[in-house]
């Protein structure tokens, strides 16, 4: 069976706007989320958006918290976090969430943090709030090994779960520097491929992606069947800072560790204030996407400081060529 296309996808996706009254979230309080609200994920459940998003104190340590809205742009927060580390690979913060509903069931996946190593994590839960951890799930790999970054130990981050099946199993996509895919019949045991076998790798001198790339949002099926992902990229300057931008990708679910297609130029890159300025300043980076509202809302971190929105009007085009 052919996985299930979105009658409003397509490749490639935008042109996505940024709301001109961002940041939508912003640090709040003395606690948990005063320091920086960012980098979430989306989902649409009764009839609302629901962000469980990456917030922190001064101390850096990341909790995920939740909000809901019933227009994609204004959100009313949860009080409390509704995932904290608990375990030894997460001490130090459970960082960058990225969510897909599956029959009922929404499978988290997120970066425990201990100050040495980054290990994707997955926990599972059937209202949102409340969450089974089930730990690492690639132990032993590191995704900047094409490139090198320092690592010896492993390293993974950025896991992101197309939710249809392909031919029984269901397929990821991860990686921060590099990207690699994974494959599971259950949703709770991946099988990654070989650390040497990326599909992605930094994009070479002169691109958007010469530094690292990073898996984004979850795949969604395209009108026309194929995968199309929303991917971050970054480059290194000279002095050591960084600028992170937003590309996209497109594959065959017949051969899903092949790019069909990629976007040469970013379709999300920093522009304001908030994303020019912040924590890691000049950072504009998205892990949630969904559609609701005959609009496609994009949710991104502002410089790892405040959560902006990017929004797809079904039926805007791009400009034409040259103008």
């Amino acid at each position: 069976m052919s996985p299930q296309a979105h009658p409003h996808a397509e490749f490639p996706l935008g042109p996505f706007r940024p709301y001109e009254q961002n940041p939508i979230l912003k640090p709040q309080g003395d606690g948990w989320e005063s320091a920086s609200v960012y980098n979430p994920a989306a989902v649409v459940k009764d009839g609302k958006v629901v962000l469980l998003y990456r917030a922190h104190a001064d101390d850096i340590v990341s909790h995920v918290g939740l909000a809901t809205s019933e227009d994609g742009i204004n959100f009313e927060r949860h009080p409390e976090p509704v995932l904290s580390p608990t375990e030894p690979y997460e001490e130090f913060g459970a960082e960058d969430p990225r969510v897909s509903e599956i029959d009922g069931t929404y499978y988290m996946t997120y970066t425990g943090w201990d100050r040495t190593t980054a290990q994707l994590c997955l926990a599972t839960s059937t209202d949102l709030f409340t969450w089974t951890k089930h730990g690492p799930l690639f132990p032993e790999f590191n995704t900047f090994l094409p490139q090198g970054n320092g690592q010896d130990g492993p390293w993974s981050k950025a896991g992101a779960i197309l939710p249809v099946p392909i031919e029984g199993r269901y397929l990821m996509y991860f990686g921060e520097g590099s990207i690699y895919h994974a494959w599971s019949d259950d949703l709770i045991s991946w099988k990654p491929c070989s650390n040497d076998e990326p599909l992605m790798v930094p994009t070479g001198p002169g691109t958007f992606g010469e530094f690292l790339v990073e898996v984004g949002p979850p795949p969604i099926i395209t009108d026309n069947g194929l995968i199309l992902m929303l991917h971050n990229a970054a480059v290194k300057n000279a002095d050591g800072s960084v600028r992170y931008t937003c590309g996209q990708l497109l594959f065959d679910p017949a051969d899903p560790a092949t790019i069909l297609a990629e976007m040469k130029r970013p379709w999300l890159e920093p522009s304001t204030y908030e994303d020019t300025h912040g924590l890691v300043s000049n950072v504009t980076f998205v892990e949630g996407l969904v559609n609701f509202q005959d609009t496609w809302f994009a949710y991104y971190g502002q410089s790892d400081s405040t959560l902006g929105v990017a929004t797809y009007r079904i039926g805007d085009r791009y400009s034409a060529l040259g103008s």
